[in-house]
């Protein structure tokens, strides 16, 4: 039985691990293609292959401080000097030797290199003094041979991953193309700017899933921010229809349950969408969805149908948006670190349970913090993940727990 028919059959809710097993799954399936980019483009894009070296590291000896490179007993006389940059003619008589500078191509024919702070100059134009035992420079191939794998594809670029590409000779790097992302506001009620009045809401999504999306390294421009889009299903198919037809993922929020004014399902299935997961085992956030639509082209595209209410919606994305975009881009599947629980958190029966905490990193807990609501976002802006309490359980003081942590820029590390 096909996903979409087992789901639209009600055989209830998938379970929280294997929806976010599932999303990940059919992400990787449909990895986005590979293309180069300038380093300075690279941030926040995925490498497509290993990264190597293309010449030893160093390529050559460098003197590691500054001081005199000499050849044989001293004192020296000096017969130049070395900088960064330059190629040194070899030293070839004891006794002898040149001024050289950090990171300098230490000459053949040198013996040792002292440093400049334990020599002594004297006015006939020598220098005296002890070079330590132990070489004062770096070999060629001290820190990697070339062709050595350095980072293995599926690696986060970021700052320092740009760092080494550089120092290992590229210009460019082979990445997975960045996932380009649509937003659709769905409800009537919303108001987009002011206070709530005359029983209309303030959308707090529209302004705040776009920038949780570019955290988990999504392009998305303003103009791909739609809404509210009309509380019809004609409406609804358009907005989708549009938003497909430029993107590689949908984000919906709101009508993800079969009320008078939720078209998301009607919508889906005009358009041939298949489900991937409708509705997962978690509170909050239980009504969310992913389904696939395969456009003219025969490529994938998702929509991911997000709650209206605000946590919620920020758990679905957490729990199907992150893993599908780490398929996408060929990354591992996001591994969970562990926290300890430093106060009880409940279980929510046969649901998953997914709670706000904050984390004391040094201590290595996780504290709940309050206003946890499913309508409420003043929780989660002082919270730093979700722990996540398995079904049938309840989490007690000093128990292990998972915990999903919410993004930061593309690229950062949270532990």
């Amino acid at each position: 039985m096909s996903t979409k028919t087992a789901d639209a059959a009600g055989s209830g809710p998938m379970g929280w691990e294997q929806a976010r097993s599932r999303a990940y799954a059919v992400g990787l399936a449909a990895a986005l293609p590979t293309v180069d980019v300038p380093l300075a483009d690279a941030d926040g894009h995925t490498l497509a292959e290993p990264l190597a070296p293309r010449t030893d590291l160093p390529a050559f000896t460098t003197s590691s401080v500054d001081g005199w490179a000499v050849r044989g007993p001293g004192p020296w006389r000096i017969v130049g000097r070395v900088l960064a940059g330059t190629t040194p003619a070899p030293l070839t008589e004891d006794g002898t030797t040149v001024e050289i500078a950090t990171g300098a191509m230490v000459p053949s024919g040198a013996s040792a290199v002292l440093r400049v702070e334990e020599s002594t100059r004297t006015h006939e134009g020598f220098v005296d003094g002890v070079p330590r035992p132990a070489p004062e420079w770096r070999l060629p191939g001290e820190e990697a041979a070339a062709g050595e794998e350095l980072l293995p594809a599926g690696t986060p670029v970021d700052p320092s991953v740009i760092g080494l590409a550089a120092s290992c000779g590229h210009d460019t790097l082979r990445v997975r193309a960045q996932p380009r992302a649509a937003l659709l506001v769905f409800g009537d009620e919303l108001l987009t700017a002011g206070p709530p009045a005359a029983g209309r809401i303030r959308d707090a999504l529209g302004p705040a899933v776009p920038a949780w999306l570019r955290r988990y390294g999504c392009r998305v421009r303003t103009t791909d921010v739609v809404g509210p889009v009309a509380d019809t299903l004609p409406a609804h198919e358009a907005a989708l229809r549009s938003a497909l037809a430029e993107v590689d993922l949908v984000c919906t929020t709101g009508g993800t349950m079969h009320g008078p004014v939720d078209h998301l399902h009607p919508a889906l299935a005009t358009l041939g969408a298949d489900y991937v997961v409708n509705t997962v085992a978690v509170r909050p956030g239980f009504p969310m969805l992913l389904a696939r639509v395969t456009g003219p082209d025969g490529r994938t595209r998702f929509v991911a149908g997000l709650p209206g209410n605000p946590q919620s919606a920020v758990i679905a994305l957490v729990s199907l948006v992150a893993p599908l975009l780490a398929g996408l881009a060929g990354r591992p599947m996001p591994v969970l670190p562990h926290a300890t629980l430093a106060e009880p958190i409940p279980g929510r029966g046969n649901h998953t349970h997914l709670a706000l905490v904050r984390l004391d990193r040094a201590a290595g807990t996780a504290h709940p913090v309050r206003h946890v609501g499913s309508a409420m976002l003043r929780g989660l802006s002082g919270a730093d993940g979700f722990a996540v309490i398995a079904p049938g359980s309840s989490g007690t003081v000093g128990d292990q727990v998972p915990v999903v942590p919410l993004p930061l820029l593309p690229g950062e590390r949270t532990w």
